[in-house]
């Protein structure tokens, strides 16, 4: 099914609730959109901060613990 034919579909079934229950619908559609926004722009960063050199440094970097240095293991 289209996202156009869905939208249609919807409006048509939301035009037999009440005012309440649409309200109901609108607020989790718009909590399902500000999520979908948030994760997109969390994906951005992740791949802009993978990409990103200024992190370098620490590869470059001895290891100064090991596990043997460690005093209790949990």
């Amino acid at each position: 099914m289209s996202k156009k034919e869905l939208i249609k579909q919807t409006i048509n079934q939301l035009e037999k609730l009440p005012t309440e229950k649409i309200e109901e619908v609108y607020d989790y559609a718009e909590f399902i959109a500000k999520r979908f926004e948030e994760t997109s722009l969390t994906k951005g960063l992740t791949i802009i901060n993978a990409n990103s050199k200024a992190f370098n440094f620490l590869k470059e970097d001895e290891e100064l613990y090991s596990v043997k240095d460690l005093k209790e293991v949990f």
